[in-house]
């Protein structure tokens, strides 16, 4: 698997969502000058949060974090040391004043970097709100229809 099997889930749920997004491909040790300029030029263009996924020694979303004030959310990826443990810790440990939010190794953590961005955005967007809560509220119904699609035995033993 690689990187875009997990980030790709960032896309999808911001497309739910119906926020627009890009993604690009960059390095915080093989492309620093790059990874450097898309940040700036990012920001320059009015992307509000950035979203970052990175394995291994998973300095992308520390050094992105570096170049811009605009909030950060990582991704660490599986692979590595206990399947993603390394990125999370590499990620996580930043210095004061210089945040990334974390969130869960792999797709799950994708996803939810994606409605975290959403929640960020939607502080100053009342129909991304909206579009939030009623997501929110699509999966207590799937719950709940898993939930009555399940068969009854004769009660608890």
């Amino acid at each position: 698997a690689n990187d875009w099997d997990t980030m790709r889930e960032v896309g999808v749920e911001l497309d739910k969502l119906a926020i627009t997004w890009e993604a690009h491909v960059s390095s915080a040790h093989r492309s620093l000058d790059r990874t450097v300029a898309l940040v700036r030029g990012a920001a320059a263009a009015g992307v509000k949060v950035f979203v970052c996924g990175a394995g291994m020694a998973a300095h992308l979303a520390g050094v992105v974090a570096g170049a811009t004030t605009r909030p950060v959310i990582g991704v660490p990826l599986p692979g590595g040391i206990s399947d993603g443990l390394d990125a999370l810790l590499a990620t996580v440990q930043m210095p004061g004043g210089v945040p990334v939010a974390m969130m869960a190794v792999g797709k799950a953590g994708a996803r939810n970097a994606a409605v975290l961005a959403a929640q960020m955005l939607a502080l100053s967007d009342a129909e991304l709100a909206e579009r939030l809560a009623a997501a929110r509220a699509a999966q207590t119904r799937a719950v709940e229809e898993a939930d009555a699609a399940l068969p009854r035995g004769g009660g608890w033993a």
